[in-house]
């Protein structure tokens, strides 16, 4: 199929998935006050055999349709079955695990020594990849560093469970590096304050989990492991993909599916929320993607092109069996904010 057709089938089989689900009485009843079905699912996802559905590469602008489901979840095989078996041979099936924030994710290792296993110290110049947080959540990473036309500001780009953490933060709290998990403290830590969020409504899919902070006058390192990163690009499928993050630091990864729809991810403090036009990435190297404290982490092709920011991920799952990892396509990040990537050096900015 091509990407138009691979589209038009998605669409019909997320139809199809639901009306399963509704005959099996997995889908609950709305609550007073309405919502979508998706919003209904999101917020009892516990009953609800939901499945994530994308589009997977198979070939040069060819794609078959990506199924996700969650393992412990009732009757989700057998409507993962009927589902497949209206693809046939251009389905790709996986289980999950649970998925969350990735800076949930796990139990986060102890302080690292060196580079080549994350960067939880403080440091200046800032620079991708380090640890950074809202002064009342744990830590996550500092994704990149992003402008807003005619302000003259420069900001730090990270997920919205790092910079912000819970509906009562509010634009002008501290934002620190290292984040508080890894021993930051206002005010000597302090690197700026928060600007804005992307709200996440559970009445409605998400598309991002993004933030920003303005930066306060601190020096400054645009460098990522492949260079300058100015650049961004929808992910098509199959690409090798890189990060750089607070935890596990750099590693490799290839983009396994697109535009997955339907991916449900557990907050803390915000339920279980659905999100769409995801991309899914599994690991290349010896160890997972992404761990708890990687999220926020700017995701690019091996030539420096950016396509994502990472914010969640499982602890199972994947042929490798060592987790998934999703993120937001960094061009609906940008263009939600009104950012973009920086492409001058940082000094002076106001």
């Amino acid at each position: 199929m091509d990407r138009d057709e691979a589209r038009t089938l998605k669409e019909q089989l997320a139809a199809f998935a639901l009306d399963l689900a509704e005959r099996h009485g997995d889908v609950p009843t709305p609550r007073s006050g309405g919502g979508t079905a998706t919003a209904v699912r999101a917020a009892d996802v516990v009953r609800a055999p939901t499945l994530a559905l994308g589009l997977v590469p198979q070939g040069e602008g060819e794609f078959g349709i990506a199924v996700r489901y969650r393992l412990g979840i009732p009757r989700a095989r057998s409507i993962v079955r009927k589902v497949s078996a209206e693809v046939g041979p251009a389905v790709d099936v996986r289980r999950t695990g649970r998925i969350r924030p990735v800076s949930e994710l796990g139990p986060r290792p102890p302080a690292p020594t060196s580079l080549a296993d994350g960067d939880t110290d403080r440091r200046r110049p800032l620079r991708p990849g380090l640890s950074i947080g809202h002064v009342g959540v744990t830590a996550g990473t500092l994704g990149a560093f992003v402008t807003r036309a005619g302000d003259g500001h420069l900001y730090a780009l990270s997920n919205y469970h790092v910079l912000a953490g819970s509906p009562d933060a509010r634009p002008g709290d501290v934002v620190l590096q290292p984040g508080p998990a890894d021993g930051g403290l206002p005010p000597g830590d302090r690197i700026g304050e928060l600007t804005e969020v992307v709200d996440l409504d559970g009445a409605e899919p998400a598309y991002t989990d993004a933030a920003i902070a303005r930066l306060d006058r601190v020096p400054v390192d645009f460098e990522y492991p492949v260079g300058r990163v100015v650049k961004t690009a929808r992910a098509l499928g199959g690409e090798t993909v890189g990060k750089v993050g607070r935890t596990t630091s750099v590693t490799r990864g290839r983009v396994t599916a697109i535009e997955l729809d339907d991916v449900i991810v557990g907050y803390e403090d915000l339920g279980a929320l659905a999100f769409d036009d995801q991309i899914e990435i599994e690991s290349l190297d010896d160890g997972p993607f992404s761990r708890g404290g990687d999220s926020g982490a700017l995701v690019y092709r091996e030539d420096g092109v950016a396509l994502g920011l990472l914010f969640a991920g499982s602890e199972s799952g994947g042929r490798s069996g060592k987790g998934l990892t999703y993120a937001n396509p960094i061009d609906r990040v940008l263009e939600i904010l009104g950012i973009e990537l920086a492409r001058e050096p940082a000094q002076p900015f106001a």
